[in-house]
């Protein structure tokens, strides 16, 4: 089992500013469970980004570059 990174809370926070009036504990987790693997993805194609450009430091414009592919 994988370590959880992000809290619940700011999940609850983030469905409260869309405008959510009240958020159950499985929203959260869902929330938090898409976000989480959608980072790994992002994080994983910032990294290739970087490696190509030649640096093992992940730069603001790899983790945009990696969102737009």
């Amino acid at each position: 089992m994988t370590r959880s990174i992000l809290p619940l809370a700011a999940m609850e926070k983030l469905l409260k500013q869309a405008g959510a009036p009240r958020v159950s504990e499985e929203a959260k987790e869902a929330l938090k469970d898409i976000l989480e693997a959608y980072s790994q993805e992002l994080g994983k194609k910032a990294v290739k980004f970087s490696a190509h450009s030649g640096r093992k430091t992940i730069k603001a414009s790899d983790v945009r570059l990696a969102s737009n592919h």
